[in-house]
C-alpha cells in the first residue's frame, strides 16, 4: 500500500468525501468539455449510418491511423524500417500487412507506442488491470478522452435513459475503504461527478443491507459495475430477504455478464440490466441495446475474427478478437489481440431499436480462459451450467490438468448437494467423457488487483 493511500484511509468519512471530490472535478476536466453535448449529438447521428458509409469512415481514419503509425511511432517505424532493409517496398496501407500485435509487446515497452509530438506528462495515464499481476500502461489525450467519453454518455447512458447528472453508483476495485475496515460506510460521496463509489471489496451477508441503504440514501438512479460484484450482492440481498431501491438501469462492465446474473441483479433492482464491452486500449468497444443486441462502436476500432490457432478469419465460430484502435491516435495500437473471444459479426437482419451499428454475435470469454479437452475441443462461455434457480453467489471453473476441472462456488442460502450435482452433471455433458469434475464450496474467490473475478481459469498451456 502506498503512503498516499495509507493517509487517505486514516482520513475520517467527510475528508474522504473531499478527497474523492477533488478527484471527481479532475476527472471532470478531462472528460468533458463545452463541445461534449456536440460530440454527443454526433455519435447518436452517427448510429443511421449504412454498413457501406460506415466502411468509408474507418477506411479514412485507418490510413491516417497507419501513416501515423509507420512514420510517427517508434515501435511500428523501426518494423517498416527492417521490412525496407529486407528489401520490402510494398505501402502500409494495407492493413493484413501489419503483423498481430501482443499485449506482452506493449506491456514490455508502452513508451515505443507513443507518437513522438505527444508529451505523456500532458497525457492522462490509463492502465489495465493486469490480470497476469502486471498492469499494462496507456495514455490518453484530452482530445482522445473527450471522443471517449461523449460515446459513453451517447451509447451507454443515452440509450437507456440515464443522466450522469443525476445521482448514480459505481461497484468497482478502487480501495475507497480500507480492507481492515469492518463497519460502513464502504464507499465515498464524488459530489463533481454526482457519484456513489462503493467497494467491491467489502461485500458480505452481514454489509449487504448497509449498502443497499446507501444506494437509497443518496439517491441513486443507476449502478454500473462488474456484474459479479453486482450479482453477489443481489444474491446476497436475496438470501437476507432484503429489497434493494427500485433502480433504472444497471450498466455492466469490465467483466462477462451472465444471465444467472442479470436474472438475480434484475430481481433486487427491479430494473434492465444492460452490458456492455470495453478496454482501457480503446481499441474496441459494444454496448446492449434494449432489444438485447451487443452493438459494436465502430468510432473506436476495426474489429477482427481470427481463428484460435491461426490468422484465418472466421465467421459463424469464436475467435480471438483482434483490434485496431481509431479512437487513440496517439498511441496507435494495430491488430492488436486483445486477450478475448468473440463470435464474429454475421449477416442478420435489421435490429427492432432500430440502430444500424454492427453487432456481435456473442462474446465468449478470455482467451486464456477457455478450457481444452484431451480431444482438442476449446471450450469458453460455460454460462449455461446455471441456467435455473440455483442459490450461489459467485461461482468459478479451473481446468488444474488436462483431463480435471474444479467448479468453486460461493454458495448462497439454501444451497445442497443437489445443487452441487446438477452443476456437475451439467459441466459433465459440455466437456465430454474424457474429463473428471468436481465441485466444491468455498468462502470466497480471488480477484485480481482491480478486484475482477475471472468465471474460467486455465491453468494448462494449450497445444
Amino acid at each position: 500500500m502506498s503512503l498516499l493511500l495509507g493517509a487517505y484511509h486514516r482520513l475520517p468519512y467527510r475528508a474522504r468525501c473531499f478527497a474523492a471530490g477533488l478527484r471527481g472535478r479532475s476527472l471532470e476536466r478531462w472528460r468533458y468539455s463545452a463541445q461534449s453535448p456536440r460530440l454527443i449529438e454526433e455519435a447518436l447521428d452517427r448510429e443511421s449510418w449504412s454498413a457501406e458509409a460506415w466502411k468509408d469512415w474507418q477506411q479514412d481514419e485507418l490510413q491516417r491511423l497507419l501513416h501515423r503509425a509507420a512514420t510517427q511511432v517508434p515501435y511500428y517505424r523501426d518494423f517498416w524500417s527492417r521490412r525496407r532493409a529486407r528489401g520490402d517496398r510494398r505501402p502500409w496501407t494495407d492493413l493484413a500487412r501489419w503483423p498481430v500485435l501482443q499485449k506482452e509487446t506493449v506491456r514490455r515497452q508502452p513508451e515505443a507506442f507513443l507518437a513522438e509530438d505527444c508529451d505523456p506528462r500532458k497525457m492522462y495515464p490509463e492502465h489495465t488491470s493486469g490480470s497476469t499481476g502486471s498492469p499494462l500502461e496507456l495514455w490518453w489525450s484530452r482530445h482522445t478522452a473527450r471522443r471517449w467519453y461523449a460515446l459513453v454518455e451517447a451509447r451507454l447512458r443515452h440509450w437507456h435513459d440515464l443522466s450522469r447528472r443525476r445521482p448514480w453508483a459505481l461497484l468497482g476495485g478502487q480501495l475507497v475503504a480500507s480492507a481492515r475496515q469492518q463497519e460502513p460506510p464502504f464507499w465515498v460521496w464524488n459530489s463533481p461527478q454526482k457519484q456513489l463509489y462503493l467497494s467491491a471489496y467489502h461485500l458480505a451477508p452481514k454489509t449487504t443491507d448497509a449498502y443497499l441503504r446507501a444506494l437509497k440514501s443518496h439517491g441513486v438512479e443507476h449502478l454500473l459495475g462488474y456484474p459479479s460484484g453486482m450479482a453477489a450482492l443481489a444474491r446476497m440481498a436475496l438470501d437476507e430477504g432484503c429489497k434493494g431501491p427500485k433502480l433504472r438501469a444497471v450498466l455492466s462492465n469490465a467483466e462477462p455478464l451472465f444471465e444467472h446474473q442479470r436474472r438475480d441483479i434484475e430481481e433486487v433492482f427491479d430494473c434492465p440490466v444492460r452490458d456492455s464491452y470495453g478496454m482501457a486500449e480503446l481499441a474496441c468497444a459494444a454496448s446492449e441495446c434494449r432489444d438485447g443486441s451487443l452493438h459494436l462502436w465502430p468510432e473506436v476500432g476495426i474489429l477482427e475474427i481470427l481463428r484460435d490457432d491461426s490468422e484465418e478469419v472466421v465467421t459463424g465460430t469464436p475467435g480471438r478478437i483482434i483490434a485496431t484502435g481509431l479512437l487513440n491516435q496517439d498511441m496507435p495500437l494495430i491488430r492488436y489481440e486483445v486477450g478475448d473471444r468473440a463470435m464474429a459479426p454475421t449477416e442478420q437482419d435489421p435490429c427492432p431499436c432500430g440502430r444500424k451499428l454492427p453487432r456481435l454475435a456473442s462474446l465468449e470469454g478470455r482467451l486464456d480462459d477457455v478450457i481444452v479437452t484431451p480431444e482438442g475441443r476449446r471450450i469458453g462461455r460455460l454460462d449455461p451450467i446455471f441456467k435455473g434457480r440455483f442459490p450461489i453467489r459467485e461461482a468459478q471453473i479451473t481446468q488444474v490438468s488436462l483431463r480435471r476441472v474444479i467448479l468453486a462456488i460461493v454458495a448462497g442460502k439454501g444451497f445442497g448437494e443437489d445443487h452441487k450435482e446438477a452443476l456437475r452433471q451439467r459441466l459433465s455433458e459440455r466437456l465430454g467423457p474424457g474429463m473428471a469434475v468436481s465441485v466444491k464450496v468455498v468462502d470466497s474467490l480471488p480477484k485480481n488487483r482491480a478486484g475482477k473475478l475471472r468465471a474460467v481459469v486455465s491453468r494448462i498451456q494449450p497445444s
